[in-house]
């Protein structure tokens, strides 16, 4: 990168997402959006908006935040998991975990990812892509082993599974990119970023 390139801001402290683009060889900052996410969810979902647009909706938001404050390129994301039409949240206890792995056993749900990046308080580019994961009809007994040996940092992930780790057991048939699965699309956001000079091409 050349000394006149733009910065690029991550508008997240996600520890996911900062390890893929910092494996990408893509210099940034991290910088919280202070966006309130479950006030602005609770809004759209008011309004009727899909879980794919509520995803696209909160990156816009949480880009165009950060980027009033900070110059150069910002990345706002946001993942949602749909199952049936319902948006899932995030849970906080592994008893609350052991009941969406329940209830995601042996059917197909879908992870939507957004991702926008704004200048100057406006946003200039995004995709949304989403990928469809079928979950095998596990044992309650694979399960509890399961939650046992990988304990609370499976909260960290809206499906209560982390595809980089013993999560892929859950799975017969996945359908869609990896990168899109862990909430951060790149192939186009690279591709944004060269053709913007943030990234040499």
């Amino acid at each position: 990168m050349s000394a006149s390139a733009l910065p690029i801001v991550l508008a997240s402290t996600s520890w996911t997402r900062q390890t893929i683009l910092r494996n990408a060889g893509v210099p940034f900052e991290a910088v919280a959006s202070g966006v309130d996410e479950e006030a602005a969810k609770a809004g759209l979902l008011a309004e009727e908006v899909t879980p794919r647009d509520v995803a696209d909706a909160l990156a816009e938001m949480k880009a165009v935040k950060v980027s009033h404050r900070r110059p150069g390129l910002v990345i706002g994301s946001d993942q949602t998991l749909e199952l049936k039409g319902r948006l899932f949240d995030k849970v906080d206890t592994l008893e609350a975990a052991r009941a969406r792995l329940l209830e995601l056993r042996g059917e197909i749900h879908k992870l939507h990812s957004g991702v926008v990046v704004a200048r100057d308080g406006q946003p200039i580019w995004r995709i949304v892509e989403t990928a469809k994961l079928s979950v095998r009809p596990f044992s309650e007994a694979w399960l509890d082993g399961y939650l046992e040996r990988n304990g609370e940092q499976i909260l960290s992930s809206v499906g209560c599974y982390m595809l980089e780790g013993e999560g892929l057991q859950m799975f017969d048939r996945i359908d869609g990119d990896y990168f899109t699965i862990l909430g951060l699309p790149m192939t186009g956001l690279l591709d944004f970023l060269r053709l913007h000079g943030a990234l040499q091409a």
